[in-house]
């Protein structure tokens, strides 16, 4: 089976190229070549070209169909017209890697499964990725192109910390230092190992009972905010000091820091993968945060030009603590 992903070196895309390689797909690859930080799955064929480029894009699909192409990185309707221009004909399936953000938030109930509303008022990332969904539904009843749409919600490799600010903030632990947990650090979180990902993205790859259908894809287990920042301090051997500050406070300071947390990570997210589980038996996400934390950790201290310190992101978390510590001085 002729495979393109578009893409092939990030964090959820790297771990599916490599799958899909390991189980014999003729693998290849659209992206610019320019990843540092994770290698080209092997085997694979790369075809390098960047995707805003129409005529470089063109030259090197000369000659080729696929089977199934996967875009990883295509963030809005404009993105989603050129895809349906450049692969009608070219493309068995099309499945396109939008996000679990896009649905209902606040949840009206939990959990969230593919038949939830699509509705996220805050943040301008998740409304693009549903007009995106929008356009391919469209096409997919209009002209019968062979979509299908995968949510992922948070997923992670190694090289990524699950909040904001990145090794900053494990560096401010390190120090000793108060690091924010935005709310009360109670709501309930799912992430998800690209690895385990990879397993349920893999699975659907030529599946025609995927054609014309959504699917999300994420780990069954469920952590506290508070669990999963308790959960690196001890990877890296530290006792954290937490300081919990309301999301919209820390949005009247940060409006980006603060549209990420209002329109996704404030809320209880949790997932029925029942409908993926269906249709791919051997999906079963087996790697906990509690091994992640270490992998992240290891992969930081093994990586010293990737402890990047942010010092203006320091600063703006000592502001916002020394403000609300002064407004709700401990009683």
């Amino acid at each position: 089976m002729k495979v393109l992903l578009i893409g092939g070196t990030g964090i959820i895309s790297s771990a599916c190229g490599a799958l899909a390689a390991a189980r014999g797909f003729d693998l290849y690859l659209l992206n610019r070549g320019q990843s540092s930080k994770r290698p080209l799955p092997n085997p694979a064929t790369l075809l390098q070209a960047d995707m805003q480029n129409r005529a470089a894009v063109l030259s090197v699909l000369a000659g080729h169909t696929f089977d199934v192409i996967v875009q990883f990185i295509a963030y809005t309707p404009e993105q989603i017209e050129r895809d349906l221009d450049l692969f009608r004909g070219r493309v068995g399936q099309y499945i396109f890697i939008s996000s679990a953000s896009a649905y209902q938030t606040p949840p009206a109930s939990l959990p969230v499964t593919e038949s939830t509303p699509l509705d996220n008022p805050v943040w301008a990332y998740s409304r693009h990725k549903i007009a995106c969904e929008e356009q391919l539904w469209q096409a997919y009843r209009q002209e019968k192109f062979p979509v299908t749409v995968v949510r992922p919600s948070h997923t992670y490799d190694a090289t990524l910390f699950p909040w904001h600010g990145g090794y900053t903030v494990l560096h401010r632990m390190r120090q000793g230092q108060k690091v924010i947990v935005p709310g009360d650090g109670s709501s309930l979180w799912t992430l998800t190992h690209h690895q385990d990902f990879a397993k349920g993205l893999v699975g659907l790859l030529g599946n025609s009972r995927a054609v014309g259908d959504a699917f999300h894809i994420t780990s069954d287990e469920w952590l506290s905010w508070n669990q999963i920042y308790q959960e690196l301090a001890a990877a890296a051997g530290v006792q954290p000091h937490l300081v919990h500050i309301p999301s919209s406070l820390i949005a009247a300071f940060d409006r980006e820091w603060g549209d990420s947390l209002l329109g996704d990570k404030t809320h209880s997210m949790i997932f029925d993968n029942q409908k993926i589980k269906r249709l791919v038996p051997d999906f079963a996400a087996t790697i906990p945060f509690a091994h992640g934390a270490r992998e992240i950790v290891a992969w930081h201290e093994a990586h010293p030009a990737w402890q990047q310190i942010d010092p203006a992101f320091s600063r703006l978390q000592d502001e916002i603590i020394a403000r609300y510590e002064a407004a709700w001085p401990k009683r």
